[in-house]
This record gives C-alpha cells, structure tokens and sequence, in this order.
C-alpha cells in the first residue's frame, strides 16, 4: 500500500510506502480471529471424579477438629490485622464456661434478692428487670455470651496494647467469682 502526500517542490515524501506485513504468528487466538484456526480438541468425558467431595461434612468437621491447620497469627510483625485462628488453648474453654455458668447463678441469685425486697443498682439491666425475669435471663445470658466469644477471638491481642484479652477473661472470672459470693452473703443475711 502506498501513500503519496505532500510533495514538495524538491521531490521529498513526507510519508513513504508502508511495506507489507509478512510476518506469521504462531498464536492460536490469531489465527482463530483469522478463521484458520482448528477447532478446540474433544476431551470425550469429564476428567474430574463424579463423586462430590464436599457432602463430606461430618468427616470435614472431625477431622478438621483434631488436625487444626491454624494455631497460632503469622510470625510478619508488620502484619497488625485480625487473623483467625481454628485451634484456640484449652484453657480458654475452662475460662468460657466457669464466666457463663457464673453469669447464670448471678442471673438467678439477682432475681432471688429482687423478690425479696432488693434493688437493682445496674441502670441498664433495671427497666428490663421489671419488664419479665425470663426477658432479663435471655438478656444477660446473650449480652455475656458474646462477649465471651468477642474475648476468645481476640484472645491473642492486646486489651488497649497493654494487657492481654485472655487475661481480662481471668479478671471477669474473678469479678464474676466475687459477685457471686457477695450476692450468695447478701441472701445469709
């Protein structure tokens, strides 16, 4: 193809002949563009195994119990974000449960000293009090539950970069422990 514009008075092409384009691709999208590309070749049957490997929940769930793969945050110290954890320490358990079994003995003995004659000093679980017991129960019972499990998925990290979360998990424990006993001496009384 050739392009002829512009000549000037001494015979000088602005814009000379464009050579042809004789090189050939070896790419199979090119050619296909072209249309002379051969179509895909046939596979015949599906390679992959007809059975389904994930309707193996219950397997997963044992197995994925005792072999955890992620026990501890990545050693990256330039890594600051929350990362999960599928193996949590024993101990946390131990933690979980003496925290909720305390916070429902408190629940009961709160309740106990309201019907006979006490008052109820927290401003916020007050008015849900008087509303129903079991209202109150199904409260308090939730409001604790998650936060513990908040304090178990943080247990790694530190409360305010100072203290760790499972250590203030031993602290509600304690104050949980020291409610309970005082509740228990207000009723001997």
């Amino acid at each position: 193809m050739t392009h002829r514009a512009c000549r000037a008075w001494c015979c000088i092409a602005i814009v000379v002949a464009m050579k042809e384009d004789t090189r050939t691709t070896n790419d199979w999208a090119a050619r296909q563009l072209r249309g002379t590309a051969p179509p895909p070749p046939d596979l015949g049957e599906e390679r992959r195994a007809h059975r389904e490997r994930r309707s193996r929940v219950m397997w997963s769930v044992w197995y994925g119990s005792f072999n955890p793969r992620r026990r501890r945050p990545p050693r990256r110290l330039d890594d600051s974000r929350y990362h999960s954890l599928d193996w949590y320490a024993a101990h946390l358990l131990a933690v979980s449960v003496g925290i909720l079994v305390l916070s429902a003995a408190d629940a009961f003995l709160t309740l106990t000293l309201l019907f006979n004659g006490a008052h109820e000093m927290n401003p916020v679980m007050a008015p849900v009090i008087f509303r129903s017991a079991a209202m109150f129960t199904a409260v308090k019972m939730g409001l604790t539950s998650l936060g513990v499990v908040l304090m178990v998925f943080l247990a790694r990290y530190r409360f305010m970069r100072l203290i760790r979360v499972d250590l203030v998990m031993y602290g509600v424990l304690l104050i949980y422990i020291g409610l309970v006993v005082y509740e228990m001496w207000m009723l001997k009384r």
